[in-house]
């Protein structure tokens, strides 16, 4: 058996290669037997040595480090999944998260939120700031649209808004609940010293956050849950959770609320014919 059919790296790293065209790097096009970049050209971009690099496709050049594979994957224009699956395969393990804020929400996800008509439904960052919404969201739960850009946040509503207090009726229950997932989401996407400013703003104005916070608690979000509301106009309302990923976009989650019953999807219509 050669060592390259036992050397999925290796295959991995050559195929990638072969796939960059060299016109594009300002690299001669004559006298290239095979497509893509040589190996000394990738090893140059790297900055690795060009025999070292030619036993790494060959399965000879040992476990690289995290910072020569954090090159390879610039010097071959990896996306971020292919990023992903190189240090998979080098190191069986993820590479360090990367936290960017989120870009805007693409309009296909905005008509996933609108065709789900009588279920309020938003999409969060990573740091619980909603870039969109649906009207049953703005009619049951909140009006995103009414609060500047800055003040969209699930944790500033909850501690910071009295309005929301008197609409939770498990406030205690949910807000331990967020914090702990807050916690987790911010930690997952390499955002804790993003949200540094959130959390001492919060901490200052609410002590009861600053209580939970000091607990250290981590939660997951996803999966399903139960929420009960009190609306000022309709009354009770008995809401299902479920938190999903967006394929694609590890920034984002996408929050669902279903009624839980039919009674409850009765006050969520009368609540969306009562909206503008």
């Amino acid at each position: 058996m050669s060592v390259v059919e036992d050397n999925p790296l290796g295959r991995y790293l050559k195929e990638r290669r072969a796939r960059l065209d060299p016109a594009a790097f300002g690299l001669p096009l004559a006298r290239r037997r095979t497509p893509g970049l040589r190996r000394e050209e990738v090893a140059q971009r790297a900055h690795v040595s060009p025999t070292w690099y030619t036993w790494l496709e060959q399965g000879r050049g040992g476990a690289p480090s995290t910072e020569v594979l954090e090159r390879l994957a610039g010097a071959l224009q990896l996306s971020a999944v292919e990023r992903e699956h190189l240090f998979l395969l080098a190191q069986n393990r993820p590479p360090e998260v990367r936290y960017q804020a989120a870009a805007d929400v693409p309009p296909r996800l905005q008509r996933v939120l609108d065709a789900m008509e009588h279920c309020p439904a938003m999409i969060r960052t990573p740091t619980w700031d909603v870039v969109a919404w649906n009207r049953a969201c703005a009619a049951v739960l909140n009006d995103y649209a009414a609060m500047p850009p800055d003040r969209r946040n699930i944790l500033r509503h909850i501690f910071a808004n009295p309005a929301a207090r008197d609409r939770m009726v498990n406030w205690a229950q949910d807000a331990r609940f967020v914090v702990a997932a807050f916690r987790a989401d911010a930690a997952r996407a390499g955002a804790t010293a993003a949200v540094q400013a959130l959390v001492a703003e919060l901490s200052a104005a609410s002590t009861e956050f600053a209580a939970m916070w000091a607990e250290l608690d981590v939660r997951g979000n996803y999966g399903e849950a139960a929420k009960q509301i009190r609306h000022p106009l309709a009354g009770p309302i008995s809401l299902e959770y479920s938190g999903l990923a967006v394929e694609g976009r590890p920034d984002l989650t996408l929050i669902v609320y279903h009624p839980a019953t039919p009674a409850d999807e009765a006050s969520v219509r009368r609540l969306m014919g009562a909206q503008p």
